[in-house]
């Protein structure tokens, strides 16, 4: 998701222990002030949320790739199950 810049007004509560957890990041100097701080938690879960976004439709993409089987799913699970176990001896 793009930011395109443009600022909107939120007013919410936190738990003391929230609020003390945000004051000490303030205080360490890593963010300006509370907002800074909040807006940057909010753009690192969106990059996350993107990056699993990106896996999944990787990983359906590698399954459509892959084709199709003409077996019944319960034959194609035996058949995994007995290639184990002739593995394990």
């Amino acid at each position: 998701m793009a930011y395109d810049g443009g600022m909107t007004d939120m007013s919410f509560t936190v738990p003391p222990d929230l609020k003390s957890w945000i004051d000490a990041q303030v205080a360490q100097g890593r963010y300006a002030d509370a907002g800074e701080y909040l807006r940057d938690l909010v753009r690192r879960d969106l990059e996350t949320a993107d990056q699993d976004t990106l896996w999944l439709r990787g990983l359906i993409a590698d399954g459509l790739a892959s084709g199709t089987i003409d077996k019944a799913p319960n034959v194609v699970i035996e058949e995994i199950i007995a290639e184990r176990r002739a593995r394990r001896g």
